[in-house]
């Protein structure tokens, strides 16, 4: 699944054209390296993202294959350390 979409589902960031910008304007890494909206997400990667002057890092856990319910949103990704 494409990163942007990625965090969509997950609820991380509100909108896919959000999370695109977010990915073009470098805030968004994948195992340490800048990803691309486009860059492919797996089971067991660490995305970081930058929100302004925080940085926050996920775990991977579920893949979804479709729409995810706000309250399975959070299932999808495990917070691993919020700067």
């Amino acid at each position: 699944m494409r990163v942007d979409k990625f965090l969509k589902l997950s609820r991380i960031i509100k909108r896919r054209t959000v999370a695109n910008e977010a990915c073009d304007a470098s805030r968004v890494l994948i195992n340490g390296k800048p990803a691309k909206p486009s860059k492919e997400v797996k089971v067991g990667d660490i995305i970081g993202v930058r929100f302004g002057d925080k940085e926050a890092f996920f775990k991977v856990l579920i893949i979804p294959s479709g729409n995810v319910g706000k309250a399975d949103a959070t299932t999808l990704y495990e917070i691993v350390n919020e700067v």
